[in-house]
């Protein structure tokens, strides 16, 4: 006799146990449609090279798999020291960048108070506050999304803030600040003030030269754009030794695996074949951004990263993007839902066929449209 089947358990049960902050707010996520040119995520136009591969895959090949990696990778941080002109005792090293922002707000935020951004940004600091119990407060860009940083300041006074965010360059608006203006907000507010710098390599500039006078800076890199190591995940976090020692508290162990670690090694040694990328992404995202102003129908605005945004004034933005996938093949990213985002979209600069393929297609629809 077939036993009658179990109804299954209500998860209110389980849910009710979850924070109410955490429960109201969407995940991080992002859908992935195949595509043949994929230009929705600001990633590397290329792969790293075949023969850095190699040296990487070998370099891991004779390190022991059953043994745990370095808990504090002495020779990388020293490598990291020199490449950045910090000390490497204020260096901390990530599985990416989001889990030193994720450590960062661990010890800095507390329940109601407050962490002031532009808006729009990178949406992990709003969801990230919402775990923490604080009040995210994001702060609405100038015309043509420059940084309206006296409104910055006015908010984090007016807010009683304990971290101030800023982008820089900026996702999704490729905006920047100057380093004068880090320092003038480091003046004018007593707490804690992030630099990410996760698109520095593409234009506007570091805030590194700062931490030497500014124990409340903190300033994030990343491997996974300029670089090319999204896949193998590496970020840099670099504070006050003091500061630093606080935030690493809420690491986990072990974070980076041995692969990621002889990566990052291998690619310092090769810096000058990074810097010749960067380059070529430069010029070509000022090539793509000079022709997307031929096209009448759109508005493309300046951006100091590797990516830029669009406002589709002739055609809607959700119609564009969905023609570029399924007519061209070509994903970008919709932010038309973002903060003064509306019908824009944003387009990686990826390899000259990708630009080529998206130019010809834009010039498409927006000409049926005339």
């Amino acid at each position: 006799m077939t036993a009658a089947p179990t109804a299954r358990p209500d998860p209110v049960e389980a849910l009710r146990l979850i924070k109410a902050s955490v429960r109201s707010q969407g995940a991080y996520t992002l859908a992935a449609p195949v595509a043949r040119h994929k230009i929705n995520q600001n990633e590397a136009p290329s792969d790293l090279d075949a023969d850095l591969k190699t040296a990487i895959l070998e370099r891991a090949r004779a390190k022991p798999w059953h043994r745990y990696p370095e808990f504090t990778p002495r020779s990388l941080l020293d490598r990291l020291a020199t490449h950045y002109d910090w000390d490497a005792e204020g260096l901390l090293v990530g599985n990416g960048s989001n889990e030193l922002i994720q450590a960062t707000l661990a010890v800095t935020l507390d329940r109601d108070d407050v962490i002031v951004a532009p808006a729009p940004t990178f949406s992990l600091y709003r969801l990230l506050a919402a775990v923490h119990g604080a009040h995210y407060v994001g702060v609405p860009f100038a015309r043509d999304f420059r940084y309206d940083m006296p409104r910055l300041l006015r908010t984090v006074e007016r807010d009683a803030a304990k971290v101030l965010v800023l982008n820089t360059p900026n996702n999704p608006t490729g905006s920047a600040v100057t380093r004068r203006e880090v320092e003038a907000a480091l003046d004018a507010f007593d707490g804690l003030v992030v630099c990410d710098e996760a698109y520095v390599e593409f234009g506007g500039e570091t805030a590194i030269p700062l931490l030497a006078q500014h124990p409340r800076l903190v300033v994030l890199r990343t491997f996974s754009k300029a670089v090319g190591l999204a896949g193998l995940r590496f970020g840099v976090a670099l504070a006050h030794p003091e500061l630093a020692r606080e935030i690493a508290k809420a690491k986990l162990p072990y974070n980076v695996n041995l692969v990621t670690l002889e990566a990052a090694e291998v690619v310092l040694d090769h810096a000058d074949r990074i810097t010749a990328r960067v380059a070529e992404v430069r010029a070509r995202r000022d090539r793509t951004i000079a022709a997307l102003r031929t096209i009448p129908g759109l508005v493309a605005f300046d951006s100091a990263a590797n990516f830029c945004i669009i406002r589709c004034e002739a055609v809607p933005a959700r119609v564009v993007f969905r023609r570029l996938l399924d007519d061209f093949g070509i994903l970008i990213r919709d932010v038309s839902a973002g903060v003064d985002l509306e019908q824009c979209l944003r387009i990686s600069i990826g390899t000259e066929d990708d630009v080529t393929a998206v130019l010809a297609a834009l010039r498409t629809i927006f000409g049926e449209a005339a």
